[in-house]
């Protein structure tokens, strides 16, 4: 549920989002700011009951429609719900800033009072979203904001993950899997994308500074999701003793994940992060898969949505707030698909697990 799949994100993520690296033990936004909690952004009653008399009304206007996507909308949707906001329209770019720019302009028809939104392409977003600024519309956005752009004039807050904490309990989750001893290969995402550096960075480190007795011994970076396959063959065949191999996400895991199964290793653990139904129900027919590390998906669209209301009645939010973050394991999947997306696993495993 990766919000960088498809090679025109990569390639945006690549080129032009700001860069920003977590000060050690700590996520930091794409612009540098300092994690807020997402559990910080609450409404008193009165402040809900001004939302509710207010009559106020949201367009979700975002940049695909991916299973994060859709926990996002689901959380952004049901949190509206909640305190009166109506929600009249939603639209999908399928990674299009064009288009992106295109649903604005077709959403602010319908004079919204928020518009939720993560930009496809932050660097030339500011024009995407100029028209919604002037028509006074209060914008709040995932992961990113357009370059240049304030916090609390222009937008209300991004909301996003809690990155080093992602990396750090894909780590514990390898050191769990190996038995805190070991060979591992550590395949990161070769991009200036804020997200996936931070959370890599802060696997690594965990290995280095808290594992004694294991040990990267193989590195590939992966700048193109479409070469995931010949990186994994390549680490695999030089490295036949590795004992785990980390992941930058799920999607080139399953690569790993295949060339592991055609060398017939079924030593080699994966942990990776973001949820993915072939990857979990390898891990849970006891595959090499061993954890999914997710973000709680749902409490971000939760989250934006209710910073995005509280400002319509005065309430300012903090400029990057941050959710929690899980290690699902074969133990915990149907509990973890319930907290990172807001509903139960899908079929195929819920019948692997039987």
């Amino acid at each position: 549920m990766p919000r960088f799949l498809t090679v025109p994100a990569l390639l945006a993520a690549t080129f032009f989002t700001t860069h920003a690296f977590a000060a050690e033990g700590a996520t930091s936004g794409p612009h540098g700011e300092k994690p807020t909690p997402a559990s910080s952004v609450v409404l008193t009653s009165d402040e809900e009951q001004k939302i509710k008399d207010g009559k106020f009304t949201a367009a979700l206007v975002w940049h695909e429609m991916s299973e994060y996507t859709n926990a996002v909308n689901s959380g952004a949707q049901d949190e509206f719900k909640r305190i009166g906001v109506t929600v009249i329209a939603q639209t999908d770019a399928g990674f299009d800033g064009a288009r992106q720019k295109a649903d604005v302009e077709t959403v602010l028809a319908k004079k919204p009072s928020i518009i939720l939104s993560l930009p496809v392409d932050p660097a030339t977003a500011a024009s995407v979203y100029e028209p919604a600024l002037k028509a006074g519309v209060k914008l709040a956005f995932v992961d990113n904001s357009p370059q240049g752009y304030v916090q609390g004039k222009d937008y209300v807050t991004i909301v996003s993950d809690d990155l080093y904490q992602m990396g750090h309990k894909a780590g514990v989750a390898m050191a769990e899997a190996l038995g805190k001893k070991g060979k591992v290969g550590y395949i990161f995402h070769d991009a200036d994308f804020y997200v996936t550096n931070q959370r890599d960075g802060a696997f690594k480190s965990t290995i280095e500074q808290d594992y004694p007795n294991m040990k990267i011994t193989a590195e590939a970076g992966m700048a193109d999701p479409a070469r995931a396959e010949e990186i994994a063959q390549a680490m695999v065949t030089q490295n036949p003793d590795l004992d785990g191999i980390y992941v930058t996400w799920a999607e080139p895991a399953l690569s790993v994940l295949s060339t592991l199964r055609s060398a017939g290793n079924s030593h080699t653990k994966i942990v990776t992060l973001d949820l993915n139904e072939p990857a979990a129900l390898d891990m849970v027919k006891g595959g090499n898969v061993s954890a999914l590390v997710a973000d709680e998906a749902y409490n971000i669209g939760v989250t934006v949505a209710r910073a995005a209301a509280g400002s319509l009645v005065g309430k300012s939010a903090a400029p990057f707030l941050v959710v929690d973050s899980l290690a699902v394991t074969k133990d915990t999947v149907k509990e973890g698909w319930k907290t990172s997306l807001n509903r139960d696993v899908p079929a195929s495993i819920a019948d692997a697990m039987k």
